[in-house]
């Protein structure tokens, strides 16, 4: 793509989510990513602390500890489908009726999404997130409400003993055409060197 780097980002647009699973042999697989309409607003904070060991009367070792986010996603709604695939509620075929299950298993998913910028968009992918069930609120009147859905983002689990975790990754002004084009089609995950 070679453009130039931002110099500022603004708004939110093509948030999608994938469901993400673990095969037979310990394979991260992950679902065909799909479109959520209505973002508003998204907000991470790092939750990465510092490990600091005092030794000889001076900070001897420091390091930073394990990387991981929490945030919210302000959408206009929850779509159906989310509450579906990732929180565990079950939609009856028979008569549409969409119920919650105390105790449901829930699954965790990658969840993408794109800043824009002066130059070009950049595109983001947070490899394992889990959201918590969002509250349900409204009020009289003609005024359109938003809903926050929580949720928390951490490393995707280890396949191979060399693996690394990677929490998440996001395109540059560097990012070839094919790779940023395709980023919403399926969930980038870098293929292992060879040699």
């Amino acid at each position: 793509m070679a453009t130039q780097e931002n110099k500022v980002v603004y708004g939110l647009k093509n948030v999608h989510y994938s469901k993400m699973t673990i095969n037979e042999t310990g394979k991260v697989v992950y679902a065909k990513p799909v479109a959520i309409k209505g973002a508003v607003e998204i907000s991470l904070e790092s939750k990465a602390e510092l490990v600091s060991f005092e030794a000889d009367n001076e900070v001897y070792y420091s390091a930073p500890g394990t990387s991981s986010y929490e945030g919210t996603l302000t959408l206009a709604k929850v779509p159906d489908g989310f509450l579906v695939d990732i929180l565990g509620e079950v939609l009856d075929a028979t008569d549409g009726v969409q119920t919650e299950i105390d105790g449901a298993k829930t699954s965790n998913f990658a969840l993408l999404f794109q800043f824009e910028g002066d130059a070009n968009g950049t595109r983001h992918l947070f490899y394992n997130c889990s959201a918590s069930r969002p509250s349900v609120a409204s009020k009289t009147g003609k005024e359109i409400g938003t809903t926050e859905l929580a949720f928390t983002a951490s490393a995707k689990p280890a396949e191979t003993v060399n693996d690394k975790a990677v929490v998440k990754t996001k395109t540059t002004a560097n990012t070839t055409t094919a790779v940023y084009n395709a980023w919403f089609d399926a969930v980038y995950v870098k293929a292992p060197a060879v040699g």
